[in-house]
């Protein structure tokens, strides 16, 4: 495999699939006719990716980054950058031409990533940037898109879709301190008990919203989704300080990730 396809990281893809996926699954949509925004946003999270590495090469303390874009220069990745972009907003165009309201959003999430990729220091506030970012804002284009709406221009949203979305934010809320916590950005900068503190809030906070939500919904096929904030509580059942640098941990967390992908994939397809 090219040393440059390590670049792309297409095994985070899985964090603005999942969202979509759900979407399209839970309201019975189409799976094909939303292949062209599926394939924006899988180009628009290497765009993100390459971005993200364009910033953080300068950094010397980024020696996860520095090894990976070994032997690349910033110009390089950030030509693959602006190529992936390119190619996502050709994929987009497909579905804006027919409802232009789709680039409103669209545009909401590029400055949100690109703030994000800036900003990343800001704890909390980075959080829910990239949660809306990468969860909210996918989910009502594809709702938008298959004219679920209100009033024209808001995504019509069940009580029902409108739990399990909750759910999948607090999950992936707290799935992200972790891995802040191992790539040593804003969360890490806290004390070990501040940041076990509030990694524990938080977990119990989505485990909270999860049960809420199989219980109304009885979604009971989503289950899996409850033994992540568990396994997060566990991981930090002590106040942690030595997970800096342990990519072990957050491989095994994208690992789950995409096992999850593929789960709803399956989902899709026999439902």
């Amino acid at each position: 495999m090219s040393k440059g396809f390590r670049l792309l990281r297409i095994e985070y893809v899985f964090s603005v699939l999942m969202p979509c996926l759900l979407c399209i699954y839970l309201n019975s949509y189409d799976l094909i006719s939303n292949i062209w925004i599926l394939t924006g946003f899988v180009f628009y999270a290497i765009t993100g990716n390459t971005l993200n590495d364009v910033i953080d090469m300068k950094d010397p303390s980024e020696k996860e980054t520095i090894e990976r874009v070994k032997g690349f220069s910033r110009k390089e990745i950030l030509v693959i950058s602006i190529g992936s972009f390119v190619i996502g907003t050709t994929s987009f165009l497909n579905e804006i031409i027919i409802n232009p309201l789709l680039a409103i959003y669209l545009i909401i999430i590029v400055f949100m990533v690109i703030f994000y990729c800036f900003f990343k220091s800001l704890v909390i506030i980075n959080h829910i940037i990239l949660g809306t970012s990468h969860i909210v804002l996918p989910w009502f284009m594809i709702k938008i898109k298959a004219g679920d709406t209100l009033v024209g221009f808001l995504p019509n949203l069940t009580l029902f879709e409108s739990l399990i979305l909750a759910t999948v934010i607090s999950v992936a809320f707290t799935g992200q301190m972790i891995h802040e916590m191992i790539d040593g950005d804003s969360l890490s900068r806290l004390k070990p008990r501040t940041s076990q503190l509030v990694i524990w809030i938080a977990s119990i906070v989505s485990l909270i919203i999860a049960i809420i939500s199989f219980i109304i919904t009885q979604y009971l096929m989503f289950l899996p989704i409850l033994f992540f904030p568990i396994g997060i509580m566990y991981l930090f059942r002590v106040p942690r300080n030595n997970l800096l640098g342990r990519s072990s941990l957050k491989d095994t967390g994208i690992t789950l990730g995409n096992l999850m992908l593929v789960y709803v994939v399956i989902l899709i397809v026999a439902s």
